[in-house]
């Protein structure tokens, strides 16, 4: 399969601190690739290398096949870009921010008003092109975002953190706009702090901290690599949810505040006992992505 973008020992230092440590990244074209992590993991910084925003200290890095250190306008003329937060241009319409953003990539009037209605109707604002950024939602916002980024018709569409602060509406909206660019032809290259969207849209991500990989694979397959297939999650009386939950040989505990996390491949014999101690609260549920996150790169809480 061909890919898009193929970094080898990529490494970016910031006055002597390593942000990033020798990664290496193949992002097939056509799919949905994700990179996770806590804050001051490196996900941003291998970002900017990626735009050619950022040089690279040391490694190869090639977008299209092109060496991003000398090709780096081709590149980002190939790219569309939806960054972590909205920077619309308060002062011009909806419709007139796109038009402004494809003037920059020298599209013909005529082919720009064409692309500029097809854009809107396909994150459902046509009926909004002359209203003013300041009445829209925050999800009519992020939408208009994701149009922009469009308006060259992009091979790759970069994607930091898009749907932060949204509800579940226009989150889930998204999400399926985001399968629909997949669906044709797009490459997707996306950061996300949500777990569920990584698991609903990528194909296949890598999970960073301290500007290393840690694991790389289809979230199915991490979760079936890292974590046990049943998590309990037990509520109440914490030393003795611990004295039951340690009396079970297959499986292991985790304490996290007033919640014991019980990581199991058969939950049966917990379940049962539970079900008898009507002095806890308690939740079986399949393992997921968020608990390989966690177990990978800790519960501590980042700044």
């Amino acid at each position: 399969m061909k890919s898009v973008i193929e970094a080898r020992g990529l490494t970016k230092y910031f006055d002597g601190r390593a942000a990033v440590r020798g990664i290496d990244l193949t992002i097939p074209a056509g799919r949905c690739f994700g990179v996770l992590g806590p804050n001051g993991a490196g996900k941003t910084t291998t970002l900017r290398m990626l735009l050619g925003v950022s040089p690279p200290t040391s490694g190869e890095l090639k977008v299209f096949d092109l060496p991003i250190t000398s090709a780096g306008r081709e590149i980002r003329a190939r790219m569309g870009v939806v960054p972590q937060l909205d920077n619309l241009d308060p002062d011009f319409t909806v419709a007139e921010n796109l038009r402004i953003y494809g003037r920059y990539f020298g599209i013909a009037p005529v082919a720009l008003n064409a692309r500029i209605r097809e854009l809107l109707a396909f994150v459902n604002l046509a009926d909004r092109a002359d209203s003013p950024i300041a009445t829209l939602s925050g999800g009519m916002k992020r939408r208009l975002t994701i149009a922009r980024a469009l308006v060259n018709e992009p091979e790759l569409v970069v994607l930091d953190e898009p749907t932060t602060g949204l509800d579940p509406q226009a989150r889930h909206m998204i999400w399926g706009k985001l399968r629909e660019l997949r669906a044709a032809g797009k490459t997707l290259l996306l950061t996300t702090h949500y777990m569920e969207e990584a698991e609903r849209l990528c194909d296949e991500l890598v999970i960073m901290d301290h500007g290393k990989i840690l694991a790389q694979g289809s979230p199915k397959a991490l979760v079936r690599a890292h974590v046990e297939p049943e998590v309990i999650e037990v509520r109440g009386d914490d030393a003795r949810a611990r004295a039951l939950l340690s009396g079970i040989r297959d499986g292991r505990t985790e304490a996290v505040g007033d919640t014991c996390y019980f990581y199991t491949r058969d939950a049966r014999a917990v379940v049962a006992g539970l079900e008898k101690s009507p002095e806890f609260t308690f939740l079986h549920r399949p393992a997921n992505l968020e608990d390989v996150f966690l177990r990978l790169t800790g519960r501590d809480l980042r700044d």
